[in-house]
């Protein structure tokens, strides 16, 4: 797939977790007004993250696929690494905000009771199922562009799903069998693995832009195909760096000095795409040196 299919996945999947976001904060708002329970609020403000890191994020991979410029050489997908720093940032305080409203109410000498559990049970259901197309969607995009912006916001929506699911039981079992505790419990849970997901977020994002080198894998893969690539006599140098879900490489490779200039630069040129097709994120330069045999 080219850049530019990654371009529109990305820009899909963003613009389908605002509006997802948005549909989310409303109905858990009324959700949150008929029923008071904290799980409720937990998912709610999660949502309400969610909506503002995802317009930010839409805003970043609009930005990161801007062309290159003249202060912008190697183009601007480093704003990518920014936003989902940014949102891993976002959900941290908003985690530790709910663990901290889930301790002292369990803290508290009489447990709140709950309210309008089935109307907020139908509510978080709805959530549930545009939250899981939601994820579904993302995940597949994630996979084939690998955008940390998209894979910020897969992450957000995931960490609805068990909340949702958990104001879901929480309700129930407030409206079953009285047991209000269960609510704060579940937005403790619901907490830790948001704080989590957003240090892993968080991470890979300062890595970038802190111009970590691309995965193992991705640095083996390249040196495989330039060693075994026709007319090249040998590489050295192959360096890479991470922006985005762009990955820069520079390449020295070796070929006989004696060749005509427009033959050398057919070989490197094979190589170069060889590489594109293999990693469609790569922006690759490949410098060639020529090799004397007097």
């Amino acid at each position: 797939m080219d850049t530019i299919s990654h371009d529109r996945l990305n820009v899909a999947a963003t613009t389908a977790s605002v509006f997802v976001a948005l549909v989310l904060v409303v109905a858990k708002l009324w959700a949150l007004g008929t029923t008071g329970a904290l799980s409720v609020a937990a998912s709610l403000a999660d949502s309400a993250l969610d909506l503002m890191v995802s317009l930010a994020g839409l805003a970043a991979v609009r930005y990161a696929q801007r062309p290159p410029d003249s202060d912008h050489a190697f183009g601007h997908s480093s704003a990518e690494d920014l936003a989902a720093l940014g949102q891993s940032v976002f959900i941290l305080v908003s985690a530790a905000a709910i663990a901290v409203a889930a301790i002292l109410r369990l803290r508290a000498p009489e447990q709140l009771e709950l309210a309008n559990e089935g109307t907020g049970m139908a509510i978080m259901g709805l959530s549930v199922v545009l939250t899981f197309a939601l994820v579904a969607f993302q995940s597949r995009v994630a996979r084939r562009t690998g955008n940390r912006v998209v894979q910020a916001d897969r992450l957000h929506y995931l960490g609805d799903l068990i909340p949702n699911l958990g104001a879901i039981a929480a309700l129930f079992v407030a409206a079953r069998f009285q047991l209000f505790a269960l609510d704060s419990i579940i937005a403790l849970g619901a907490a830790a693995m948001l704080a989590i997901g957003a240090l892993r977020i968080g991470t890979g994002a300062w890595d970038a832009l802190m111009d970590r080198a691309a995965p193992d894998e991705m640095i083996a893969g390249i040196d495989d195909l330039a060693s075994n690539w026709p007319g090249l006599e040998g590489h050295h140098d192959l360096k890479t760096r991470t922006a985005g879900s762009r990955v820069f490489v520079n390449l020295h490779v070796e070929i006989d000095g004696a060749l005509p200039l427009d033959q050398a630069h057919d070989i490197g040129a094979g190589l170069r795409h060889a590489i594109l097709d293999k990693y469609p994120q790569a922006d690759v330069i490949i410098h060639k040196d020529p090799v004397r045999h007097d």
